[in-house]
């Protein structure tokens, strides 16, 4: 069974940094794509980042380029994303995502998610 699981949230300040992970089972990790979704406090949902698996690149939200950062560690199953310079808009929950397909995560319907992990960034 597919299975992602976060950790690395927190609370920090604003301009600090935090770097998360998500842990996947083989199955997860064998996905074309691999994504960070944020949900944030006033209810929006949204795709921050995507890495694809075949092609080797990602794609990042408008508000998040420059300052997060994906990878993934293929010899671990482990997906990241690292967060820099953080601002207080940047708070939410952040979910990893997996799609068998790659416009799965693009389009914001992946076929699994994690649990989530929180990231608080205050002023």
């Amino acid at each position: 069974q597919a299975q992602l699981t976060e950790s690395g949230g927190g609370s920090v300040q604003a301009r600090g940094s935090l770097k998360l992970s998500c842990t996947a089972s083989s199955s997860a990790y064998r996905s074309l794509c691999m994504a960070w979704f944020r949900q944030t406090p006033g209810g929006e949902h949204e795709g921050v980042a995507t890495i694809y698996t075949s092609a080797d690149k990602a794609a990042y939200h408008d508000s998040v380029k420059g300052r997060f950062t994906i990878s993934r560690d293929n010899t671990r199953n482990v997906l990241y994303l690292e967060m820099n310079n953080l601002k207080v808009e940047d708070t939410g929950m952040y979910t990893c995502a997996a799609g068998r397909i790659s416009g799965r995560c693009s389009s914001g319907d992946p076929d699994y998610w994690g649990q989530g992990t929180q990231v608080t960034v205050s002023s």
